[in-house]
């Protein structure tokens, strides 16, 4: 039996010491580790601020469009503000040119009215003369 209890108590030292090396081994792969957190930080920021400036490049460059959309809807403006002017300016020529022809247009109006009345005494005279025409046949026929 103390062979055995010998036995049990060499393999714990065996794990014991291994043990030890672990928690050495652990320690030391932590060294290496804080220089790699220490490149993988740098390499981090270093794609964060490519990011960024890509982010903020992009927001510029809207920016620069929307400024040149605006600055043509501006010339646009300016070009259909001009057309309206020209537009105005050609309807008061019209008008002034159609209140100068105005007075021409209402004595137009009164011979029309004038040829509807004669038109009328036309007919009248027609439908007399027709009268008096078959009346004369009728006396001529006595």
């Amino acid at each position: 039996m103390a062979a055995a209890a010998e036995g049990v108590l060499a393999s714990r030292q065996e794990e014991s010491a291994r043990d030890d090396a672990a928690v050495e081994t652990a320690e030391e792969a932590k060294e290496p580790a804080e220089a790699d957190i220490t490149e993988l930080c740098r390499d981090m920021f270093s794609k964060m601020a490519t990011y960024l400036t890509g982010e903020l490049t992009a927001t510029s460059e809207d920016y620069k469009l929307l400024e040149n959309m605006n600055k043509l809807t501006s010339l646009k403006y300016l070009e259909m503000k001009d057309i309206a002017i020209n537009i105005s300016r050609n309807l008061k020529d019209l008008n002034q040119k159609y209140a100068g022809l105005q007075p021409y247009l209402d004595q137009i109006n009164v011979i029309e009215e004038q040829v509807a009345a004669l038109e009328q005494a036309a007919y009248k005279l027609d439908a007399y003369s027709k009268k008096l025409e078959a009346k004369y046949k009728k006396l001529e026929k006595r």
